[in-house]
């Protein structure tokens, strides 16, 4: 049975291990309060009334500054309190970089001091954006690149371009430029008519914009072939390089994972000095081996054995020997803008992974794969939609 006096004996010990521990803690502790902020992040687009949150695991005096300014000096803060509000006034703030700084004092002899920082953008500038070209400009043929500008007030967080059923990704111009583009592949297969295409943009604190235009399909004079393979270069190629299909979907997976970023600087240039074209894009070529298919893509000549080079700054994302196209490599020039090159004789000294500038080798026009003599086959593609290189080497493109 529990007596009184014992009851006594175990509250007199309890309340002397919880002073003593109280004592101990106040005059020996170096534990840094917690010091937690929601509302504001590093690097954060404000706009408006910013309504913040400032919690810890201490009580102690709590400071804030804004730009250096005080906002609160030495609040008390205790340990029942949730967490201390306030409110950052971006509305009389000037657009731009600012500057936040939380300061906790505990009560400890020592005063533990924990400091917490933020920098933080304000924006509130309405959302403005208009397209470069007017609606009538906008007509390209069958295989061509659609080449959409418009120019934003300011900085964008995402901008898409639906079209054709589709949606494509807007990216700056250069760095730092106030003007966004966007590459529409339209296949060869598109049927002459007029779209619509519809531009959505967004900011970095919310904002949102929506403009619409349209644009023609032109159709394009397809010219025809007919070529013949001899049936035991076919065979012989199959056992030495890797199955068509595997080529697609080594394709797919490179686009699918392009960098989100421009690579290029400027228009593209030829990947070899061109001495005559003796396959036209688009053309509707007939083979033993295929039946008719569009050959999308350049077949273009020199002396065999010639020097290809890159016709723009991206990443070797392939280098290897199919069946159908011999011995390739493909370029990344990021945003799912990929060169590639057939047929090649050998391959630089290049690998994968490897950046490379304008005019640095890739190889040397061959005739490996279901060639029937020395050429390169040079296609590009945008978001795997396959388009007419020569019109990327053009200065108005």
């Amino acid at each position: 049975m529990i007596t009184f006096r014992r009851i006594s004996t175990l509250l007199m010990v309890g309340l002397v291990g919880w002073l003593g521990l109280q004592i101990y803690t106040y005059f020996f502790s170096r534990t840094l309060p917690k010091l937690d902020i929601t509302g504001i992040e590093n690097g954060q687009y404000c706009s408006g009334d910013v309504q913040c949150f400032v919690f810890s695991d201490k009580t102690g005096d709590l400071s804030l500054w804004l730009d250096e300014q005080p906002l609160t000096n030495k609040f008390k803060i205790t340990a029942n309190e949730a967490g201390h509000p306030f409110v950052i006034p971006t509305q009389t703030m000037t657009n731009g970089i600012h500057s936040f700084r939380a300061e906790l004092i505990d009560k400890t002899f020592h005063h533990n001091t924990t400091i917490v920082k933020r920098s933080f953008h304000v924006d509130n500038v309405p959302l403005q954006a208009a397209f470069i070209k007017s609606g009538a400009q906008y007509k390209k043929l069958q295989g061509r690149t659609l080449h959409v500008k418009f120019q934003a007030n300011k900085e964008i967080k995402e901008a898409k371009i639906r079209a054709l059923a589709h949606a494509y990704n807007c990216f700056p111009e250069s760095k730092n430029s106030s003007v966004y583009e966007c590459f529409i592949p339209i296949a060869c297969e598109e049927q002459p008519n007029e779209y619509l295409f519809s531009v959505d943009l967004a900011d970095r604190v919310g904002n949102t914009l929506h403009l619409d235009n349209k644009f023609q399909v032109v159709q394009y004079p397809f010219k025809r072939q007919t070529i013949h393979v001899k049936a035991e270069k076919i065979e012989q190629e199959k056992t030495l390089g890797r199955v068509s299909k595997e080529l697609e979907q080594e394709l797919f997976n490179i686009v699918k994972n392009s960098p989100q970023e421009k690579l290029w600087h400027g228009t593209f240039c030829t990947p070899i000095d061109i001495d005559r074209v003796t396959c036209e894009f688009g053309t509707v070529r007939t083979t033993q081996n295929k039946g008719r298919y569009a050959h999308k893509a350049l077949d273009i000549i020199n002396t065999p054995k010639s020097v290809v080079w890159s016709p723009q700054e991206g990443i070797v994302v392939l280098k290897d020997r199919f069946a159908s196209s011999g011995n390739t490599v493909v370029i990344d020039h990021g945003w799912g803008v990929l060169s590639l090159f057939f047929h090649l004789h050998d391959f630089a000294d290049i690998e994968v992974g490897q950046k490379l500038v304008q005019g640095n080798p890739i190889g040397q026009i061959g005739k490996t794969g279901e060639a029937t003599g020395y050429h390169l086959h040079w296609e590009m593609r945008v978001d795997n939609v396959a388009v007419d290189p020569m019109q990327w080497t053009k200065t108005t493109f």
